[in-house]
Parts: C-alpha cells; structure tokens; sequence
C-alpha cells in the first residue's frame, strides 16, 4: 500500500547525441545493458532528478573516446512493480536471494575497484548484479511454476530497480555525505518509460565538469 507504484520519476540518461536523437524520435527505442559490472543488474540506466550527473558521465565517455558527441535525454518512468532498496522489505529481499546464490553456487563473483579511482568505491559491481539478476532468474522461474500449477501468477515481476549510491569524495573533512552522491534507477521493462524528452534547462557546467 505504501509502496512506488503510481510514483512518477524523473531521470536523466547520459548518451550520444545520435542515441538521443533515436530515442526521442523513435518511441519503441530502449538500450537495455547487459554489463557483468552494472549497479543494479540489467535494463536502462538513469539518474533519478540529476541531469548534471546524466551530462558529467556523457562527457566522461567522450573524453574516454567511447562517445563522438555527449548529450543527455530526459525520460519519464513509471515506477511502477519497483525494486526499491531504499526500502527495508526489498533489502532484506534480496539477502535471502544472496543466500540461496552461495547456496547453489557458492561465491563466484565479486565487487571490485578500478585502478583511475581513487576513492576505491568498488565500482565494478559484478557481485551485486550477480545477486540482482539472479533475484529475477528465481523470480521468473517462480512465476513459471505457478503459470504450470495454478494457471495464473502470484509472483510479479520487477518493473524497475532503485538505489542510492554514496560516492566520491567528502563534501567538506569529517563529512559523511559524499560529493558524488545520487540515485539511479534501472528500467526493467520498457513499458515504464512513458516518455522522452531533450531537457530545455541546460547543464550546469561548474557542476558537470
């Protein structure tokens, strides 16, 4: 009842220029990752209410030479069925999924750094997308089960995956709240993402640089 399922978020997804023109002007258009090392396992990635985030990671993929021209597409998402790990129930969630993992598999990956961080932030996060993607491996093959005995679902699937992240460096010394700090959200399932759209408001450069 007191869950996200009719909130309305606004994220920012940091690209080139030529995928930005794509998505907004092809409504069925969806980069759905597939990266070992993302967050918050597979689908599409936004920065929940930060499009100087979304422009600061654009700029440092073209830097990277990874992207010809950095741009930043805003989208309205639904969130719909969401996996929210700021909340306590979904945390605890995906311990017992965890547990299960080991269980059947034992430790097989893990959170590692990068060597051009140097706030050693594990950003390489292969165990937690391990854990996520096996959360919904388990959970489509729940629904499997009850399609096969019951002839409906009782399991639903996730729409979207939440988090806050700290990160980076300090504000200020002795701070605990960290300069790079923010929340992402994963879209799961395509249907979520209600609309794309160029933000008229423009970067702010002192902060996305």
């Amino acid at each position: 009842m007191y869950e996200m399922k009719n909130q309305l978020i606004l994220g920012f997804h940091g690209c080139d220029e030529e995928t930005c023109q794509k998505l907004i002007n092809s409504p069925k258009e969806f980069h759905f990752n597939k990266n070992p090392y993302d967050w918050l396992g597979h689908g599409m990635y936004f920065w929940e209410n930060d499009l100087n985030r979304a422009w600061k990671w654009a700029l440092e993929r073209h830097r990277q030479g990874k992207i010809k021209q950095p741009a930043v597409v805003g989208a309205y998402i639904a969130a719909g069925n969401c996996c929210d790990f700021l909340n306590i129930k979904h945390t605890k969630r995906l311990v017992g999924y965890y547990e299960e993992m080991i269980a059947e598999h034992g430790i097989m990956f893990y959170n590692e750094d990068v060597k051009s961080d140097p706030y050693k932030d594990k950003l390489l996060r292969k165990l937690d997308c391990a854990v996520i993607e096996y959360m919904h491996k388990r959970m489509s093959m729940s629904r499997e089960l009850e399609r096969q005995k019951l002839g409906f679902e009782l399991t639903a699937s996730f729409d979207t995956v939440r988090n806050a992240f700290l990160e980076g460096a300090s504000a200020f010394p002795g701070s605990a709240i960290k300069l790079k700090t923010h929340i992402q959200i994963c879209v799961r399932n395509p249907h979520n993402i209600l609309a794309f759209f160029r933000p008229r408001l423009k970067p702010a450069l002192d902060l996305a640089a």
